[in-house]
């Protein structure tokens, strides 16, 4: 089943606050539309879901049925979703503060990865001193980009540096001092 990193993503808003899983069940009504539900009684019921509380069970009986030890990480598809964020706040439909809370959000359920350490730190401290606009703007790019590269957690992780990130501060200092 190809599409079903569309339900990962889905389940990942679901389950971290930012869907109400109309985007599960709008998935199983795409696949039964296409004729793609293959008889999957699980998929069935999901796009009948009428009550949000029946859909988290039924997508995870399909994700663990379709995936098993597979499923994508929450960490890979966080990275792909802070990638996003970045697209929509660069178009304005995000803003510093709205980022403030869900990259906290996201810091914090993910056990503080290092990677969303400077770029989480920076955006909560840009929302109230303007100094650290512009490094929280550095260390997105960074972190965007990083994840709008890369196919798999471990390339990611390959690619990334703390020391890059940690040049995103604003007490980062180039030269030393005399």
């Amino acid at each position: 089943m190809e599409s079903i990193s569309i339900l990962e993503q889905e389940y990942f808003h679901l389950r971290f606050g930012w869907g109400n899983g109309s985007g599960c069940v709008n998935w199983a009504m795409n696949r039964l539309r296409n004729n793609e539900e293959g008889e999957d009684l699980d998929i069935i019921l999901l796009a009948a879901a009428s009550e949000m509380d029946d859909v988290r069970p039924i997508v995870e009986t399909l994700l663990e049925r379709y995936c098993g030890t597979d499923r994508l990480a929450d960490e890979f598809i966080a990275g792909k979703f802070v990638a996003a964020l970045r697209i929509a706040y660069l178009h304005g439909f995000e803003t510093i503060h709205s980022l403030d809370m869900k990259l906290s959000k996201l810091y914090s359920e993910l056990a503080y990865v290092d990677w969303l350490t400077m770029l989480s730190r920076n955006c909560e401290y840009a929302t109230d001193i303007s100094e650290f606009e512009v490094p929280f703007e550095k260390e997105f790019f960074y972190i965007s980009n990083l994840w709008t590269a890369a196919e798999s957690l471990q390339e990611f992780k390959a690619s990334y540096s703390r020391e890059k990130s940690n040049q995103h501060d604003v007490f980062f200092k180039t030269t030393p001092e005399i």
